[in-house]
């Protein structure tokens, strides 16, 4: 039930081995920053929400065996729900500082090879070690039962014989490393073909070890991308347990690991608590009502569609779908501008553009791709505002020509450019209700039965980016039903303690999990 561009939503009683997600591609970076970002957090707050001290009692084993354990759960979790997920080798920069260190260490490795194969007699004592290396590299992707193949490589890539050949001068090292390559071109996958091909045309021997070790690397890459689509079946099929489990070890070796859930429920809590007991002034106080976990839990998700990724940390529990959550939240708030023109647009001259059904969609066209990046901080949004005003208006002008119908005036024009630039500003009413309708779309999203096979229609004004809307809505709904399904225990638990600690009334249903 993939969450990328086709319009699948999955419902709250949604199979795990059908979910997901997301075409962004991850690597190993991604899972260093989520486990700092994780245990940072909670490994300094204390045990009370409402505390600031830090807690006692915490080992560093405890707080590395934590780490281990998100680690390893947040890379299951990347390999469960996104499709296109394979680990990339993370090349340094080559202007940069740890990038010139490595190419100038590997550089007189390599010359230091050089000069003893050269020297007369030659020296072989590098050139074996590479062999050995190479050696346990390649037996290192032999499946099991491979015992030829195994046998072969173990005799020919003997390095106490090949040792013994040196010291009488008699080691073919050529023969050596066209073994090797014939051996990796049965092994490699067809995209190394090529690869293979360029190391056999290779006549310089050093240079030849050099990139046999290069195309190795990507032989093991490749290996390791290959095991991670093999497993991801089973990863999917257990995931939801998976996830509880090592979440739970999580919670049993580290105190206070769910600090920033606890602040991020309480919240929600506490807001439906002041909506449902705010009384007319003169009226008698009413009991404190009921709460629905359900709608509160829902309140809590729909907050993460306006978080602040960049400087608020993230429930703990949301760790691992944090990427995805900020990459959803960027692309809707860029579709939320461009609905905020669309409207404007229509507004002040949708009479004279009545009609012209392509000039939306190339205004809309324009607005998308003068918006890419709006997130970035180095992105100028009202200068960005400006072009799109004033493309805007030479589209409509050449719209209007072509029928035959007076251009907008200079005064139109202005007034156009102008409410443009105004949505740069805070609470900008435009903003903030088209912000409202996104909302109620999200959240009639979060609120759809399993009974329900079709989309909810999109609010008003929001017509123009429904296709876009529709495609990040399953993609957001996706995210928050599996969190539920993860999590719904200890989310419950929560609503209970802060409930019993507020001596709320009325019992609390439990969450749905499955």
């Amino acid at each position: 039930m993939p969450l990328n561009d086709e319009k699948q939503c999955v419902n709250e009683q949604s199979d795990v081995e059908s979910s997901p997600f997301s075409e962004s591609m991850a690597s190993l970076s991604d899972f260093e920053c989520s486990r700092q970002s994780f245990t940072s957090d909670f490994s300094s707050k204390s045990s009370s929400p409402d505390s600031t001290s830090p807690p006692s009692g915490i080992m560093f084993d405890d707080v590395m065996a934590a780490a281990k354990s998100l680690s390893d759960m947040t890379l299951a979790h990347e390999i469960a729900v996104n499709e296109n997920f394979q680990l990339k080798q993370n090349a340094l920069p080559e202007n940069s500082l740890p990038g010139q260190v490595k190419r100038v260490v590997h550089q007189a490795f390599w010359d230091v090879v050089k000069a003893d194969l050269n020297a007369e007699p030659p020296q072989y004592e590098y050139a074996i070690r590479l062999f050995e290396e190479i050696r346990e590299i390649l037996l290192s992707f032999l499946a099991p039962g491979a015992n030829s193949l195994h046998n072969q490589i173990c005799e020919v890539l003997d390095v106490d014989l090949i040792r013994q050949q040196a010291e009488h001068n008699a080691v073919d090292i050529q023969g050596l490393a066209n073994y090797v390559i014939n051996t990796m071109g049965k092994m490699c996958a067809p995209v190394r073909d090529e690869d293979i091909r360029e190391l056999k045309a290779t006549t310089d021997i050093v240079e030849m070890l050099r990139q046999i070790f290069r195309v190795l690397d990507l032989m093991r890459m490749d290996m390791t991308n290959f095991v991670i689509r093999t497993v991801r079946p089973h990863i999917q099929n257990h995931l939801v347990e998976y996830e509880r489990n090592k979440f739970q070890e999580i919670l049993e070796g580290t105190p206070n690991a769910l600090s920033q859930t606890t602040e991020w429920l309480k919240e929600s809590i506490d807001e439906e608590f002041l909506s449902e007991t705010a009384v007319t002034p003169g009226t008698e106080q009413s009991p404190p009502p009921s709460l629905s976990p359900l709608l509160v839990l829902n309140n809590c998700y729909l907050k993460l569609l306006q978080w602040d990724y960049q400087t608020k940390v993230l429930p703990e529990t949301l760790v691992t779908d944090g990427t995805r959550l900020q990459e959803l939240t960027e692309k809707l708030n860029q579709l939320k501008m461009i609905a905020c023109l669309s409207l404007i647009t229509n507004n002040m001259v949708g009479a004279v553009t009545e009609g012209l059904p392509e000039l939306a969609n190339r205004l809309k066209r324009i607005s998308a791709v003068l918006l890419e990046g709006m997130n970035k901080e180095t992105f100028n949004l009202k200068e960005a505002l400006d072009s799109i005003g004033a493309q805007t208006c030479a589209e409509v002008n050449k719209a209007l020509e072509e029928r035959g119908s007076p251009t907008l005036n200079a005064e139109v024009q202005a007034n156009l450019i102008g409410q443009f630039s105004s949505l740069e500003k805070k609470d900008n009413p435009v903003c903030t209700l088209m912000d409202k309708r996104i909302q109620v779309y999200m959240k009639s999203l979060l609120c759809l039965s399993s009974a329900h096979k079709s989309l909810p229609p999109v609010p008003l004004g929001l017509d123009v980016i429904q296709q876009e809307l529709e495609v990040l809505g399953c993609q957001y709904t996706n995210i928050v039903n599996l969190n539920k399904q993860v999590y719904g225990p200890i989310y419950a638990n929560i609503f209970r303690k802060l409930l019993l600690r507020d001596e709320a009334v009325g019992k609390t249903a439990s969450l749905p999990t499955k």
